[in-house]
């Protein structure tokens, strides 16, 4: 996968924690902060980029883990 294409997931990734944090869902992303890397920070590396999908991927499914019944509406 391209850089570019990471750098677009990862934005999307960032927009969905960004909405569980607004809307006060039970949410952890201290691994994901302790990149300390934004989608934005477009001249970090290709490797970086695909850590933080990773690891914000893995939280927001064991959020979803924990609250099974918990109905999320996107807007």
């Amino acid at each position: 996968m391209k850089k570019e294409e990471l750098i677009h997931i990862h934005m999307l990734l960032a927009q969905l924690k960004k909405y569980c944090e607004d809307t006060g869902l039970n949410c952890d992303f201290e691994r994901y902060r302790a990149l300390k890397i934004s989608p934005f920070q477009v001249h970090r590396s290709k490797e970086e980029h695909k850590q933080a999908i990773f690891v914000l991927g893995s939280e927001l499914a064991s959020m979803t883990m924990r609250k099974p019944n918990t109905e999320v509406h996107l807007k």
